[in-house]
């Protein structure tokens, strides 16, 4: 039967492929794709789990004392029979052999297919058993766990190669966790859909760089698709359309070949310069995650790194920080990547929608209980850290020996933090002085997402060489909003009065103050606010590689001084999103 599930796009673009479908666990499940030379240790690894476990059951059923009720026994034969039972085990070893997954997702993808099945029998009793097979798929999960030590899967285990065939791959979970989606982003996924989330969760960011549709907060899709029924992402208009007729998969066939020409056509762009029509030169840079990324930045045209979200480097380490020299090499790499061109590195930010699984009690706290966007992340989590910090100062400062380096400080809101960041410096560079490693001169930029670091823009200019606007976090606190909640996810408006002007004050006073600013945040990538940021007077861009010929084509047919004409009327709008459509349309008409 086919049905439609709605969410809001936030990659845009068709993906038609199969479902696979990450079911929610108390126990944290690694998903990858195995390599064919590892399906029969990686069916082994399954079986003696099965073995550990039937062996745990079999003591607790020997040590039971005689006055243990009698349906103890009796659920544990229940769990012992589950356990064997051919529906489990059995069509496991079939997700290994025929998709590849490892024991692990192969587990929990048959506990999703069960679990339905559960869901579906009108016997009461026979319903309520899905909560005795959860049980011992988490028994299993867990022998496996401690088979392997704990340890998580790196992310050079993961395979890039589709073994469904012929058949692309989408993504279905109830949410994406950001050190799963970096897994993913190496793998084969053509889109992804999540139950929650909203234009700048780190799922949508994540999709968006790699040019993939994606439509999140849709409640319930992880509910109602089943595994390997065929899907349609619209991310275009935020539908997902399961088990679509062959009517309707034809035309978004149709649509899919139409977005792939296009793609083609704004490729051909890449080695011109982004220049506008009245001559003003525009710097498009990229958003990068990990080094690798480098390489895709340079074949888009980027010229330069406008932020290597170095956080990323902390993260899937089973609660382990990376050494000095780790990060050395890794800034080092993205450096001579980009051959000669600047790279801003942000320090770490974790927090919020990134946690790092290396978390304090207090850290914790603010973790779970209290609201994370406003909690101990970015600046604070590294001043509070200091020997962490330091370290990645060292080694970025020591990255800088081999191309140009930017630094960029997230989340900024005090004179005192900037005080404290520059004394820090002082230390950093003594110690590599001491130590006879050399150096070069990095600049340092501050992040202006908080609103007060807007509103005290003028003290914080002195003390720095660069200031980058990140929209999303200044969007979400300027107008109260959780980005990623989808129940408000309404609210997040790019387009609000108080946004523009913020945007508008921070890019005119860093000008000003001869300071270079950028906005790296998602509207820099959205083609949508390119004309608006050119007539604010931006000329430097950060976004995804993927997104940097859309924002080129836009910038070639613009005139940036008829743009400036029309920002007056557009910021004292009450409706600035439909004024500014108007008076950019109006000038458009007028350069053809």
């Amino acid at each position: 039967m086919s049905f439609q599930v709605f969410g809001i796009p936030v990659s845009r673009g068709v993906a038609i492929g199969r479902a696979v479908l990450v079911a929610s666990s108390r126990v944290d499940v690694a998903h990858y794709f195995i390599d064919p030379a590892h399906v029969p240790s990686e069916i082994k690894r399954a079986l003696r789990a099965r073995d550990e476990v039937a062996r745990e059951l079999e003591s607790l059923k020997e040590d039971m004392p005689e006055d243990a009720p009698h349906e103890l026994a009796a659920l544990l034969d229940v769990h012992l029979m589950l356990l064997h039972d051919e529906a489990l085990l059995g069509a496991t070893r079939q997700w290994i052999v025929e998709r590849h997954y490892n024991a692990e997702w192969a587990l929990s993808a048959q506990l999703e297919v069960l679990a339905r099945q559960f869901d579906e029998m009108e016997d009461d009793y026979l319903r309520e058993r899905k909560a005795d097979l959860e049980q011992v798929v988490e028994r299993l999960l867990g022998a496996m766990a401690a088979e392997q030590g704990g340890a998580k899967v790196g992310a050079a285990q993961v395979v890039q190669r589709d073994f469904a065939g012929e058949d692309p791959l989408l993504l279905v979970a109830a949410d994406i966790a950001p050190a799963d989606m970096m897994q993913f982003k190496r793998s084969v996924f053509h889109g992804f859909i999540t139950d929650i989330g909203g234009k700048t969760s780190h799922t949508a960011i994540v999709a968006r760089s790699m040019d993939i549709p994606a439509v999140v907060g849709t409640r319930e899709a992880s509910r109602l698709i089943r595994q390997d029924d065929w899907v349609i992402i619209d991310g275009d208009s935020g539908v997902v359309i399961v088990n679509p007729s062959p009517i309707v998969l034809e035309e978004y066939r149709f649509r899919q070949r139409q977005s792939e020409l296009e793609r083609a056509r704004l490729a051909r762009l890449r080695h011109t310069p982004a220049v506008t029509l009245d001559g003003e030169r525009i710097e498009l840079h990229a958003n990068i995650e990990l080094p690798a990324d480098a390489a895709a930045a340079v074949e888009a045209g980027a010229t330069g790194v406008g932020l290597f979200r170095s956080e990323f480097l902390f993260m899937n380490r089973d609660g382990e920080l990376p050494s000095e020299e780790e990060q050395f090499q890794a800034y080092k790499a993205a450096v001579e990547a980009m051959k000669g061109m600047p790279v801003t590195i942000r320090t770490v930010d974790v927090g919020a929608d990134k946690p790092l699984e290396r978390l304090s009690a207090n850290e914790l706290r603010h973790e779970h209980v209290l609201n994370p966007a406003m909690g101990l992340r970015a600046i604070r989590w590294s001043l509070a850290e200091p020997s962490m910090f330091r370290q990645q100062l060292r080694a970025i400062y020591r990255a800088s020996a081999f191309g140009k380096i930017r630094l960029l400080i997230p989340m900024v809101a005090h004179l005192s933090e900037i005080r404290q960041i520059l004394d820090t410096l002082r230390r950093v560079k003594q110690q590599l002085d001491d130590n006879g490693q050399p150096y070069t001169q990095v600049e340092l930029g501050v992040m202006i997402e908080i609103p007060a670091a807007a509103v005290m823009l003028p003290l914080l200019l002195p003390h720095v060489d660069f200031v980058s606007i990140g929209t999303n976090d200044l969007i979400q606190y300027t107008l109260a909003i959780d980005r990623a909640d989808e129940a408000v996810a309404h609210l997040y408006d790019p387009w609000h009065p108080a946004v523009l002007q913020l945007i508008a004050s921070s890019i005119s006073q860093a000008r000003a103050a001869g300071k270079s600013v950028s906005v790296c945040g998602e509207m820099a990538g959205d083609a949508v606010f390119t004309d608006l940021l050119l007539a604010m007077g931006l000329r430097n861009f950060s976004m995804h590689p993927s997104q940097i010929p859309s924002v080129k084509q836009r910038i070639l047919r613009a005139d940036s001084q008829k743009l400036k004409a029309a920002l007056p009327a557009i910021l004292s709008s009450e409706d600035p999103e439909k004024t500014a459509s108007l008076a950019f349309a109006a000038n458009s008409q007028r350069m053809h």
